[in-house]
């Protein structure tokens, strides 16, 4: 029962993140709406994290079959991505290292290190 109420909490918000998608005419999808209302919701203490903390771990243990599908749809395409793989690859690849380097940045920032903190420069 504990794990059907939590899920309810999560499927709510994430309904809520659809009305406010089809409410507001930006272009933000409405999961990343039902993940912004459930962060606030979190931080601001209006639901505790236990209220979602056991089914977020189960569903986060769930996450790597999500992947399943869409790695057997390249096998579908395969004929179409043969020709460009090398470039799709570098791209991958590229892209991956200035997510990586953009985020360790923001986060040092963020932390207020700024990257400078035990240099001797």
């Amino acid at each position: 029962m504990r794990y059907l109420r939590q899920f309810l909490w999560i499927i709510g918000f994430t309904l809520a993140g659809e009305a406010l998608h089809a409410a507001l005419p930006l272009p933000i999808p409405a999961a990343v709406w039902g993940l912004v209302l459930l962060f606030l919701a979190l931080e601001s203490g209006l639901l505790p994290v236990g209220a979602v903390a056991d089914c977020g771990q189960f569903l986060l243990g769930l996450m790597p079959l999500l992947f399943i599908a869409p790695a057997v749809g390249l096998v579908d395409i395969w004929p179409m991505l043969a020709p460009v793989w090398p470039a799709v690859l570098g791209i991958i690849v590229l892209s991956t290292v200035v997510v990586f380097a953009v985020a360790g940045k923001v986060t040092q920032a963020l932390l207020g290190r700024g990257g400078k903190e035990g240099r001797d420069d």
